[in-house]
């Protein structure tokens, strides 16, 4: 009956778009698509024996979706499908939020606080952190579960004090069991929060990929949402980065930043480029319910939907004559254009944490303020979540709780 009612709404959606699109005579990049994750469809066609031309066709005459984002998406599903095979039922990820920065992008919707505002609150809330730490890695060693991943993000995890970043990794060490660890990133992020003792600190512990994120290499730009460093910083932050031996490094840009063209879009992914970070995601400006940008968006110049796709484009040109390929891809409400998120990389340097975070294979255990747990049961198809609350002073006041959702949540998971 489910699957019936599912069948029947997607054809109605279908007509819809068939509709729509003959009167208006526009046709979108996507189709009729609008989930997150529309990779999933095509991870669905292949568990279906299709080959792929029948999926590459499914996509274009069923779903209405361009032959280029049809060809990438493609290209993604079969990327992620060696992360995913290559994953074992008792495998987890683990997601570790520092919800602080040194500034509030103009865009931002992240659970993240100016680290000079909330600096008293940063003991606190690592000491918070360690207790739940210390409790996910009790009921994963009663559970008998293993991690494959950890991510460490934010906000910025590098805009905290020396001293308490390098106490938590310390303590991730000491309590999680990471001798099935493939993959462990930090988000080095912002340039104004990374030292060289910090990267020091990071490069001693097991961390072996960072993110150093610029999302545009035009300085104006850059104090427009609200950055306090340079694209000369980004380039210095990145070479440091090379010179204390870190051999793994992501970088992000954003398609249709406030005051962007393309020329300047083009600009920044060639001077990323000439860096030769191992991967690069470009992401399409969002305008998000809770950002400064949503709040004063009239003030804003934006890209249509037109240039930003073009930029989107540009980015895919430069990025695969580099080397890189797609390799994850994701959707959001409210993006220019209607586009989408997609991360490139060399060869052996796909995130698996990005992969399965997105694909929903694997369950997620996620630890901090804002942080969304997310237990997958694949026998029937079913995923649920236990929720941190996004406030820093709640959460340090309330962290019992949070761990009681949590074990409550992972006790009702069996293998």
């Amino acid at each position: 009956m489910y699957e019936e009612r599912k069948i029947r709404k997607r054809e109605v959606k279908r007509q819809v778009y068939k509709a729509l699109s003959q009167f208006t005579g526009k046709n979108m990049p996507w189709g009729m698509l609008t989930g997150i994750r529309p990779a999933k469809i095509v991870h669905e066609l292949m568990d279906m024996g299709c080959s792929k031309e029948e999926i590459n066709s499914t996509l274009k005459q069923y779903y209405f979706v361009s032959g280029k984002k049809s060809k990438i998406l493609y290209d993604v599903a079969k990327k992620e499908r060696h992360i995913l095979d290559a994953s074992e039922r008792d495998m987890v990820g683990i997601y570790i939020g520092i919800p602080f920065c040194t500034t509030r992008c103009l865009y931002c919707s992240f659970t993240s606080n100016p680290v000079k505002k909330y600096e008293h609150m940063v003991e606190s809330y690592i000491q918070a952190l360690k207790k739940e730490i210390f409790s996910v890695g009790s009921i994963l060693c009663k559970k008998r579960l293993r991690i494959e991943s950890i991510y460490i993000g934010g906000g910025t995890p590098t805009s905290v004090d020396a001293l308490y970043l390098k106490e938590l990794l310390m303590y991730i060490e000491e309590i999680l069991d990471l001798k099935d660890l493939k993959e462990y990133t930090l988000e080095a992020g912002r340039p104004d929060s990374i030292t060289c003792q910090k990267l020091e600190i990071i490069k001693k512990s097991k961390v072996g990929r960072i993110s150093i994120n610029p999302q545009t290499m035009n300085d104006e730009i850059l104090r427009k949402i609200g950055r306090l460093h340079t694209s000369k910083d980004i380039v210095d932050a990145f070479e440091l980065a090379r010179s204390i031996g870190f051999d793994n490094i992501n970088m992000d840009v954003i398609a249709g930043l406030p005051g962007s063209n393309l020329e300047d879009f083009v600009k920044t992914i060639g001077e990323i480029g000439a860096l030769g970070p191992e991967s690069v995601t470009v992401h399409t400006m969002a305008i998000k319910r809770a950002s400064r940008l949503n709040e004063d968006k009239e003030h804003y110049s934006l890209a249509s939907g037109n240039e930003v796709s073009q930029m989107v484009d540009a980015a895919y040109d430069i990025l695969t004559k580099m080397g890189l390929e797609p390799y994850y891809l994701y959707r959001q409400k409210n993006m220019l254009g209607n586009l989408e998120n997609i991360g490139y990389s060399k060869a052996g340097y796909e995130s698996i944490y990005n992969v399965q975070i997105m694909e929903e294979k694997q369950s997620i255990i996620a630890l901090g303020a804002g942080a969304i747990t997310k237990v997958v049961f694949p026998e029937n198809n079913r995923i649920e979540r236990a929720f941190n609350v996004k406030n820093v002073e709640e959460y340090i006041a309330r962290i019992d709780e949070m761990i009681t959702r949590k074990n409550t949540l992972l006790s009702t998971y069996e293998l």
